[in-house]
């Protein structure tokens, strides 16, 4: 109740003066009515009055300067929110960019970056880590350690993972033996991560590839069997090191494939005996409606013993070495007609389809090939145009000669040609005059980062707005997700192959 009495109080606090005024004035006019102009009362009351009405003009006085005070001291208030705010949204512009230089940063260096939450998923990764993998983004984000290592290689992971959760950090090397029979050295440094409260939210797995050959052979109990453990790490430390690590790594693989025997006789017979797979990959028309048909790249896979596949990498450094390459191409080719042929025969061929094939330098100086290819697309009945040939940016770059003659080869059997690799070391439109190219395969690297790098994006469409101009399709190589895939369409760009369209399979008849 005496709260309510006193709110009451304050709200008509403010009105006392003008009712004293009014009731002042009220009795003013009674008195002189009442009185008969009674000076003294009219005196007291008129004196009464103007005290009044002069207590009224204060107030008033007083609220106008109160009101222009707070008018200012808002104006002012409202100013500085908005240089905040500016500085905030400056603050966010530049936070955004360094998070992208950092990013690409993350992107660029050799180091494999996980963040793994308490739950055990995997929230961030850079590229380092999904190439040790070899798995797409799709296969690693949000998903369980335990599922993206699997649970061999996690066993060893699994104390130290335990000990992060706990807020400890922990530092190991250690050597795996991926699943493919790859062999690592690793230098892991788990650091966790905490929130606000101190409470451990996760922790960053940075790990170091360490490996050497000694690790290798330690690993494989001496001599490494022919089974592509070493290719991948010589392979690896070739790209690292220079031509020095290169010659290690064939001489090595040497030893793996023939020991005594001669390396050159050991890959020739591979190809006489027909020791080799072919996998083809497919190549989608990214326009809706456009009545293209679908392509395929060929991949090659040399056989193990036990029917595993051996990664490529492993047998063409000896195959270039020795001089083989050229008829690892004749193979190549030969097979793809012969199943071609019989696909005709049945039916069972799509129409209008292209396979690509990757010529090795050695072939593209060879006079021979084009007369075995003429030869041999007769002896099967299969038209040319179903073949597509790549060469290389820089194989172009370094022998623009050799490749206009090898281009001017190939077409005279109506086959068609393939520049890949575009981009990659600056655009090469100059270098393709004089000779005719059906496609340009943009580089992988500049694809992989059209969806963060503006850069790489404007790139793209620099060079499908002039393939399109002189009459040539572009495909874009290494695409990895449907947002890459969206903002290629937007882009313009014709094809996309890459493991978000499709994962190599085995080409069969």
């Amino acid at each position: 109740m005496k709260m309510r009495s006193i709110d009451l109080f304050r709200s008509v606090r403010s009105y006392f003066p003008a009712i004293a005024t009014i009731v002042i004035s009220v009795l003013l006019v009674f008195a002189i009515y009442f009185t008969e102009l009674d000076l003294q009362w009219t005196t007291f009351l008129a004196g009464l009055l103007v005290a009044s009405i002069l207590a009224e003009a204060s107030r008033t006085s007083r609220s106008e300067w109160m009101l222009m005070r707070r008018t200012a001291q808002f104006s002012s208030l409202k100013d500085k929110l908005e240089r905040m705010t500016r500085l905030r949204e400056q603050d966010k512009k530049n936070l955004v960019a360094a998070m992208a230089r950092l990013h690409l940063m993350d992107e660029a260096i050799p180091t494999m970056i996980a963040l793994i939450d308490s739950g055990g998923r995997c929230r961030y990764h850079n590229r380092a880590f999904r190439n040790w993998l070899n798995l797409a983004p799709d296969r690693i984000n949000d998903r369980l350690l335990r599922d993206i290592l699997g649970s061999g290689l996690y066993a060893k992971f699994a104390t130290a993972v335990r000990q992060s959760l706990d807020g400890q950090a922990v530092n190991y090397e250690q050597t795996y033996t991926m699943p493919n029979g790859t062999v690592y050295r690793l230098s892991v440094e788990h650091i966790p991560q905490l929130d606000e409260k101190s409470e451990v939210t996760g922790f960053y797995m940075l790990a170091n590839d360490l490996t050497g050959r000694d690790d290798v052979r330690a690993a494989t109990g001496g001599e490494a069997a022919w089974a592509g453990t070493v290719p991948d790490v010589a392979a690896s430390a070739a790209m690292q090191n220079g031509q020095a690590d290169q010659d290690l790594f064939v001489d090595s693989l040497n030893e793996q494939i023939s020991g005594e025997e001669d390396a050159s006789k050991r890959i020739l017979a591979a190809i006489e005996n027909s020791e080799f797979s072919l996998f083809c990959q497919l190549i989608v028309p990214l326009k809706t409606g456009s009545g293209e048909p679908e392509h395929y790249e060929i991949l090659i896979r040399l056989k193990e013993e036990e029917q595993n596949m051996m990664p490529p990498g492993a047998f063409f450094p000896l195959a270039e070495k020795y001089g083989l390459m050229p008829h690892l191409d004749r193979w190549v080719v030969q097979h793809i007609l012969q199943r071609l042929s019989v696909q005709n025969q049945h039916g069972t061929h799509q129409q209008d389809s292209i396979f690509f094939i990757n010529v090795a330098k050695a072939t593209i100086r060879d006079p021979e090939f084009p007369v075995f290819l003429a030869t041999i697309l007769q002896e099967y009945g299969v038209a040319g145009g179903v073949l597509c040939f790549e060469v290389s940016d820089a194989e172009l770059s370094s022998a623009s000669e050799a490749v206009a003659e090898f281009v001017r080869q190939v077409r005279r059997c109506n086959c068609h040609v393939a520049l890949s690799g575009f981009g990659r070391n600056g655009v090469s439109f100059d270098l393709i005059r004089g000779f005719q190219v059906d496609f340009f395969k943009i580089d992988g690297s500049i694809i992989f980062d059209i969806l963060r790098d503006p850069v790489a994006l404007a790139k793209v469409v620099a060079i499908d707005r002039v393939a399109k101009k002189i009459g040539v399709k572009t495909i874009a190589e290494m695409v990895e997700s449907e947002e890459a895939i969206a903002k290629l369409r937007e882009a313009g760009t014709d094809f996309a192959q890459g493991f978000g369209i499709s994962r190599p399979q085995p080409f069969i008849e």
